[in-house]
């Protein structure tokens, strides 16, 4: 009889009133960095915050035609910092970072194949706010802002497959670095490119 109360509801709906709270835990859980698909180098803070040196995906796929999403960032100690990497990445897992760890130190190079195809450095500073727009029916398909500045040497004309929005740490020289990203469209600090492109949506499976 203890598992009964939850199907049944009030006037209200009470177990509409559930569903809604499992939808919200949910859209919470994918929309922060994921450890599992992040490199085991990036340290995680507050769900959405990253500092260490490595990949960091946000565990929500780019579903929709257009999207729009921010980062602030925080350097303590150095004026700026120019190998902060911004895009999306297709879905990683603890097996691919153990092969990219493996054949870098068989070959004492750095591997190509890390993750960073879709994404491009930009030289940041304290405070600085990053933008990423990305759209899927238009070209160039990836876009850049700098402080609410367009970017356009920086944007990515093609991806392929589904994508997650990605942030890449350098080795860092000091522990003064961390990445914030920020996905609620009431706490973006600059306009997006066009209209069209809106915060996020964590799509809902249909069972």
């Amino acid at each position: 009889m203890g598992c009964c109360w939850s199907c049944i509801g009030g006037e209200d709906g009470g177990a509409a009133a559930k569903e809604s709270e499992l939808v919200a835990q949910e859209t919470a859980k994918q929309q922060c960095i994921n450890v599992r698909m992040s490199s085991p180098t990036i340290n995680v803070e507050e769900s959405l915050s990253v500092k260490g040196t490595g990949l960091g995906l946000i565990g929500t796929p780019i579903e929709q035609d257009a999207a729009y999403w921010e980062y602030y960032i925080e350097i303590h100690g150095k004026k700026h910092l120019d190998t902060i990497m911004f895009g999306v990445s297709g879905k990683k897992d603890r097996t691919f970072y153990t092969e990219i760890e493996e054949k870098e130190q068989n070959s004492g190079i750095p591997s190509d194949a890390n993750g960073t195809n879709w994404m491009r450095p930009i030289e940041c500073q304290d405070g600085d706010i990053i933008g990423v727009s990305i759209q899927q029916s238009d070209l160039p398909m990836i876009q850049f802002s700098h402080n609410g500045e367009m970017l356009h040497e920086k944007a990515v004309n093609r991806f392929r497959g589904i994508v997650y929005p990605s942030i890449c740490l350098p080795t860092p020289i000091e522990n003064g670095l961390k990445v914030t990203a920020v996905l609620a469209e009431n706490k973006f600090q600059h306009m997006s490119p066009h209209a069209k492109f809106g915060p996020i949506i964590v799509a809902r499976s249909i069972v």
